[in-house]
């Protein structure tokens, strides 16, 4: 093994070195290699923390072989060129596979492939059947192959990486037309709404009472629903700036989340949907009772808006292996490449655009910036035909902190 060894595989992890398949370009690096040192194989090596990864070869028919086999862990700890001019006569070499078996090798010359921040990442090798060396030339060819392959690797790295940034820079650029899109039109309809009813109660005399208090009750209807969007930003605002206040205390999780049903039976029983909770005895939890509360709500509309009518949405709270909350409802679903992206700020899924349901999409970056301050963890799978499931999972709280609930 070399020194820094735990150094050196965590590089090739962050590099991402050993996912990638075969390469074009490592394996023109082989026949460079092959072609100038004369010999029938080579190859571009990668070693790992068990296989060898041959990203580039000529004259072998392998993609991966264990770590222990033949040469080049022996050049990784030396970081030097290392030549075997007869394999036979080397103690270390003449009973390995390599040399024993069917391939017959008798030479070997390898140089290790040093990244920037210093770690022998693998090597390229070259090999033949017959016994031989490298000349001075060859020596300094194979030498500058190495340090090329290195920069190749950590260039597709940077590459991919500004890939991803491109990538996600595009998605944020969309993701703010479609918040423009959005809260220009729930914003705009209900001041529209407040707007022409201000206006018919000004321009009509003689409105009958029960006239003037249905335009009332509207105004008072879309004023509310304004309220409440511009609390949404407010409160996303707040939480992403971490600036939100939050106060954690015992509290048990079952009663948070039945009074969160209560508030959203009134929308469901609109729907005819069936919302029952399934719990046990109390569940002690470390909790802001409020700011969970608020999560909860908006994950029970989510379920209520995507759910059909006469859907059915079950909340089952657990106190095994920690406290935690399922929100499972028989709705539309979400596509697994959607499941992650919908937690984002202003995220609305394709089928809540084609399907017209209102939102802005800020609800579920809500509640997992809720759970994110409780230090829990939000989730969400679908099953086709079953519907969707949300688990909320919480800490388990510290001994001293567990509420003393009557049993």
């Amino acid at each position: 093994m070399p020194t820094g060894e735990a150094g050196r595989l965590a590089e090739l992890t962050d590099l991402q070195a050993l996912q990638a398949p075969l390469e074009p370009t490592l394996t023109a690096v082989a026949q460079l290699a092959a072609s100038i040192c004369r010999t029938p194989i080579a190859l571009v090596n990668l070693i790992g923390e068990h296989l060898q990864h041959l990203k580039g070869q000529i004259g072998l028919d392998m993609v991966v072989m264990d770590r222990d086999i033949a040469f080049c862990p022996y050049v990784i700890c030396g970081r030097e060129l290392m030549q075997v001019p007869d394999t036979r006569t080397d103690p270390r070499f003449h009973t390995d596979p390599l040399v024993a078996g069917d391939l017959g090798i008798r030479f070997y010359a390898g140089v290790p492939i040093i990244s920037s921040r210093g770690h022998a990442l693998g090597t390229v090798a070259v090999m033949d059947r017959r016994p031989r060396r490298l000349s001075p030339p060859q020596q300094a060819a194979l030498s500058a192959l190495s340090t090329c392959v290195s920069a190749l690797i950590e260039q597709r790295h940077y590459s991919r990486q500004a890939e991803q940034v491109t990538r996600r820079l595009q998605q944020m650029d969309d993701l703010k037309q479609l918040f423009l899109r959005n809260v220009n039109h729930e914003l705009r309809t209900p001041l529209t709404s407040i707007r022409s009813y201000l206006h018919l109660i000004h321009d009509e005399d003689g409105l009958d009472p029960a006239t003037q208090h249905r335009f009332l009750e509207v105004i008072e209807r879309n004023s509310d629903r304004l309220l409440e969007k511009l609390d949404e930003l407010l409160l996303l605002a707040s939480l992403s700036a971490q600036s939100v206040a939050f106060a954690p205390q015992s509290a048990d999780l079952v009663t948070v989340a039945e009074s969160a049903v209560n508030e959203a039976q009134t929308k469901a029983w609109h729907k005819h949907h069936s919302l029952t909770v399934c719990a046990p005895d109390p569940v002690p939890a470390w909790i802001d009772a409020t700011r969970l509360h608020h999560a909860l709500v908006h994950l029970l509309d989510n379920a209520i808006k995507f759910t059909p009518d006469g859907g059915r949405i079950t909340v089952t709270v657990s106190a095994d292996p920690v406290p935690s909350v399922a929100i499972h409802d028989t709705g539309i679903g979400i596509p697994d490449d959607q499941a992650e992206r919908v937690f984002d700020d202003f995220y609305r899924t394709p089928q809540a655009e084609t399907q017209a349901i209102g939102g802005i999409g800020v609800g579920l970056s809500i509640v997992k910036k809720i759970i994110d301050l409780h230090g829990g963890t939000v989730s969400l799978t679908y099953t086709p035909d079953e519907g969707t499931c949300v688990y909320v999972r919480l800490p388990a709280p510290l001994a001293q902190a567990a509420p003393d609930f009557p049993q």
